[in-house]
């Protein structure tokens, strides 16, 4: 198979895959972590609006769905590249880290999660995910 197919499949591939990691935990975190009164995100205006009813315990699930999502992308895109680790795993840090700036800027929420979220959740765990893919690899 040629280099270049292999690596667009990866790449598809590890977004699909850290996508779905992102939606689950996102979907599930409702259920785990209730929604303060009145909160309605059932619309992206109503998710909006009900951001500053939002205590710091809800904001636990998105984090967790920004950064295990990002990482299992990127170590899914490594697996799948074979090489290059690193710079497949920094790249869909990158292409989720865009994803989370949109989402801050259409949504808003508190200057810390959005800082937290941004700073912790993107390139670091792209990184993290490549380096376990690689380390994957030298240990099986």
């Amino acid at each position: 198979m040629s280099p270049i197919i292999k690596y667009v499949i990866a790449v598809v591939v590890g977004v699909v895959v850290g996508s779905g990691v992102n939606m689950g935990l996102v979907n599930i975190g409702p259920s785990i972590i209730p929604l303060p009164e009145g909160a309605d995100v059932s619309t992206m205006e109503g998710l909006a609006d009900s951001m500053q009813l939002f205590s710091p315990a809800n904001f636990l699930f998105p984090f967790l769905a920004h950064a295990l999502g990002t990482l299992v992308a990127a170590f899914v895109a490594a697996k799948v590249a074979g090489r290059h680790q690193m710079r497949f795993g920094i790249g869909l840090g990158v292409f989720f880290l865009l994803g989370g700036v949109t989402a801050a800027s259409m949504f808003g929420g508190p200057v810390w999660f959005i800082a937290t979220d941004l700073i912790l959740a993107y390139i670091p765990m792209g990184m993290l995910g490549a380096k376990l893919a690689t380390a994957s690899e030298q240990s099986g």
